[in-house]
């Protein structure tokens, strides 16, 4: 792609209703955007059904979920789980008796990393096998599912699977400076991709973020074709990252995080949305804004764009709500400081002439550099000072906006889809939450009068 096309309007749903079924396709845990969808799932009176990626015994075997975590993974889901293990990625898989790719790097070191090789045709072998494992599991999922599924019921498949880093040592450590280290404790993000060590991470990123999705696609053909037979619809989507359009002196401009190794993996994600459509199928990845979950903390700096949301908010017509989470955010800061100093700092960050390459959409993901590095990552920890609590930060309050209204948009947007790939950019997702807690503040009589005048393309 040349450049991210943007959702632009509010849509409505007019497709998904009580009693169609809507899909998680990846385990529920903790925070992330999937809880936003899911929520929509639910205002809808839809038939919500999961799956597992299981646990792995001490043994390293796969196995389904025991009765004590069924339970708990169904009431956090509010649903249905098929308890057959869908665990994606090779990176615990190999030939009986042999050791498996996370076996291999156990051995790599700081020392020694960057010149360790690693035998490419046995990695082959146990991604063959994982892949037939995947597979095999995923037919039996979808039989079950299939059975599930009554004709004239709507499909709502929502893929979340996403991850794929090896356990290993050393891969950790060098986590910690390549997305956290600054001055002498920097690493080049450029240096692991070329290394062997790097190259079976984005191959096993692939695994888990992209080709679960194609799988997804192939595996369901037989309940799409039926359903759609029978005069409902399917839609698929998937959640990706590759940069936001977010406010920067006055417009709308893309920004990314940089270095963001999965980048790779969500291009491929990108791939399989594209080719679905091409052949009819209305699958699409939705671009997000950035947030902070369980995984993207690792990534310091990457909850900075999230902050110029506030700016959106006024932007977009934001009234006494929008006034509202400015002073909720600002009342998270210590004494001596305001959210403006907080800006400033961002705004002083975006304009550098150390990031202005950074914001070039045809090169995604750039690897970073030391200035960058160092000043995303010392930013970070300046606006994180400013705060009264470490624990409780601007990023969190806004964070869970951003899954609300995304939740809210993807629900909606997936009713007729305008395209295989689609950004959600911090205009349309300020839109969406002053449209939501306007009306929410708004008398009965009011909000009947304002529906009457309302774009058929909002929810109403």
């Amino acid at each position: 792609m040349k450049e991210p096309i943007a959702l632009q309007e509010i849509p409505r749903n007019s497709v998904f209703r009580e009693g169609d079924v809507f899909v998680l396709f990846g385990e529920l845990f903790g925070r992330g955007y999937a809880t936003g969808l899911l929520e929509e799932a639910r205002n809808a009176g839809m038939q919500i059904v999961g799956i597992t990626v299981g646990r792995r015994n001490d043994d390293n075997t796969l196995r389904p979920l025991n009765a004590d975590e069924l339970s708990e993974a169904e009431s956090r889901l509010g649903g249905k789980i098929i308890n057959i293990p869908l665990m994606a990625g090779f990176d615990l898989d190999a030939p009986a008796g042999h050791p498996t790719p996370t076996d291999l790097l156990a051995g790599m070191t700081l020392a020694g990393w960057e010149s360790d090789r690693l035998d490419w045709d046995y990695i082959e072998k146990c991604r063959q096998i994982a892949t037939m494992r995947f597979t095999q599991a995923l037919s039996e999922v979808m039989a079950v599912l299939d059975s599930m599924i009554g004709d004239g019921r709507n499909v709502f498949f929502a893929h979340t699977m996403a991850g794929g880093i090896p356990k290993a040592k050393v891969f950790l450590a060098l986590a910690n400076r390549i997305y956290k280290g600054t001055a002498t404790r920097h690493m080049s993000s450029q240096a692991l991709l070329d290394s062997d060590l790097g190259k079976l991470i984005l191959q096993n990123f692939d695994e888990v973020s992209a080709n679960t999705f194609g799988h997804l696609i192939d595996f369901s053909s037989a309940i799409r074709q039926r359903v759609e037979a029978s005069g409902a619809q399917v839609r698929y989507t998937a959640y990706g990252y590759h940069g936001t359009g977010i406010l920067i002196d006055g417009e709308y401009r893309w920004q990314t995080y940089t270095n963001y190794t999965q980048g790779y993996a969500k291009m491929r994600l990108e791939s399989f949305a594209e080719k679905a459509w091409k052949a009819g199928i209305k699958a699409t990845v939705y671009n997000c804004p950035e947030i902070r979950t369980n995984s993207s903390d690792v990534f310091t700096g990457i909850e900075l764009p999230l902050i110029p949301l506030l700016l959106a908010l006024k932007k977009e017509g934001g009234g006494e709500w929008a006034e509202q989470q400015w002073q909720a955010c600002e009342a998270l800061l210590t004494d001596g400081y305001t959210l403006d100093d907080a800006i400033a700092k961002i705004w002083t960050l975006q304009a550098s002439n150390v990031m202005i390459p950074f914001y070039d959409f045809t090169a995604w993901p750039m690897p970073n550099s030391q200035a960058q590095a160092d000043l995303t990552i010392g930013t970070s920890h300046e606006i994180t000072k400013m705060h009264r609590d470490g624990k409780a930060l601007i990023s969190d309050h806004l964070s869970a906006l951003v899954v609300e209204a995304t939740g809210q948009l993807i629900f909606a947007a997936s009713s007729a889809p305008i395209g295989p790939v689609l950004w959600l950019n911090h205009d349309v997702v300020a839109k969406r939450l002053n449209t939501s807690h306007a009306r929410a503040t708004t008398p009965a009589t009011i909000r009947q009068d304002d529906r009457q005048n309302t774009s058929q393309l909002e929810v109403v």
